[in-house]
């Protein structure tokens, strides 16, 4: 899956042309999301993240036969451009939650369908940890993949199995109409309004008056107990607003 955020300049992997690419050994991906406020959760991802973030799902368009879809996110900052969950800057960059989504720990690798039947493994070119010289060689003195190149594409083909599964599940939960518009309001403690919208979540009043076959249907295929962790995670939104009191200039100061 290519996140354009993310992925600033992806290309598929070529065994000739990036031969003799290889990956520094102090790389640190974390300089890619230090202004990164959400990152797209697969569902397999939502019983650890809800521990951390809050999930959103935001509408993503349409597919080719006029299906509303949607991806769901985890939430890192209260404003586009925040991420509350990195402190430092450049090799020092740190991630301070206990849970990281499948697409930073997968980058600089992705994947990416390049036609109606293949997929590629990418490499996001715009990294600063590519190297001719020293690092990790993708490809062996054959041209072979390496153990590492390896690991990587075995670890983006799972994500991509589960991106796919993920985007059914929300083409089912629009068809079900169990999402809607929300907002979330708060008061800071300086006396600010706090808002925070465009975001999907889960229609409970909807959620209660399903049929009997309808609830069987999501206990069945584990979509219950997604919208349950879903909306667990929202108790995260109150944990956020405290990480950016304690990250302002005044608390700083103080």
């Amino acid at each position: 899956m290519i996140n354009p955020e993310l992925h600033t300049q992806p290309v598929a992997l070529d065994r000739v042309g990036h031969r003799a690419l290889k990956l520094s050994e102090g790389a640190n991906s974390l300089t890619r999301v230090t202004q990164l406020n959400s990152m797209f959760l697969t569902l397999a991802e939502f019983g650890d993240a809800a521990k951390e973030f809050p999930i959103f799902f935001l509408r993503a368009g349409k597919d080719d036969k006029g299906h509303e879809l949607v991806a769901p996110v985890a939430v890192f900052g209260l404003k586009q451009g925040q991420n509350l969950f990195v402190e430092g800057s450049g090799a020092d960059t740190r991630w301070k939650a206990r849970y990281t989504p499948a697409l930073m720990r997968a980058y600089p690798f992705t994947m990416a369908r390049v036609s109606e039947e293949q997929l590629a493994v990418c490499i996001d070119q715009s990294f600063d940890g590519w190297s001719q010289t020293e690092g990790r060689a993708l490809f062996d003195d054959k041209g072979e993949p390496t153990e590492l190149l390896n690991s990587a594409r075995d670890f983006v083909e799972r994500i991509e199995n589960e991106v796919e599964r993920t985007r059914l599940a929300g083409q089912r939960l629009m068809e079900l109409k169990l999402l809607q518009e929300k907002r979330f309001d708060a008061t800071l403690p300086d006396g600010s309004p706090l808002r925070v919208d465009g975001f999907l979540a889960l229609d409970e009043e909807r959620f209660n008056k399903l049929t009997d076959a309808e609830a069987l249907e999501l206990h069945r295929t584990g979509l219950a107990g997604v919208l349950h962790a879903h909306l667990i995670s929202m108790s995260n939104m109150t944990a956020l607003i405290e990480r950016q009191l304690a990250q302002s200039p005044a608390a700083a100061a103080a």
